[in-house]
């Protein structure tokens, strides 16, 4: 590997790292029924909050308000995905590199 290789390799990885960070500093929010579940996610895939309207909440209908907190989770997930790929696919020219997103 010759120095200009090794240079844009590190160079890569720095930018790489920087995206990472901003990434891990973005939020994503998505809900469901109609607002009823609230759900912010960071750019990083991880949840940071669900939120659960009251009205909402009843024990005799506890399938309905599994159904909407698992809709809102997956949106967010959903969203900070294309969000990851979109800013680090500009950096690695839409290769997949594991462990990145």
């Amino acid at each position: 590997m010759n120095l200009s290789m090794l240079n844009q390799a590190r160079e890569l990885k720095s930018r790489l790292d920087e995206a990472q960070k901003e990434l891990s500093s973005t939020i994503v929010e998505a809900e469901s029924g109609k607002g009823a579940v609230k759900v912010t996610a960071s750019g990083q895939q991880k949840i940071l909050s669900i939120k659960i309207s009251p009205k909402v909440i009843d024990s005799n209908k506890a399938e309905y308000l599994e159904e909407l907190v698992s809709k809102a989770v997956n949106e967010a997930i959903g969203k900070s995905q294309k969000l990851a790929a979109k800013r680090l696919g500009k950096l690695t020219g839409g290769l997949k590199i594991p462990g990145l997103t």
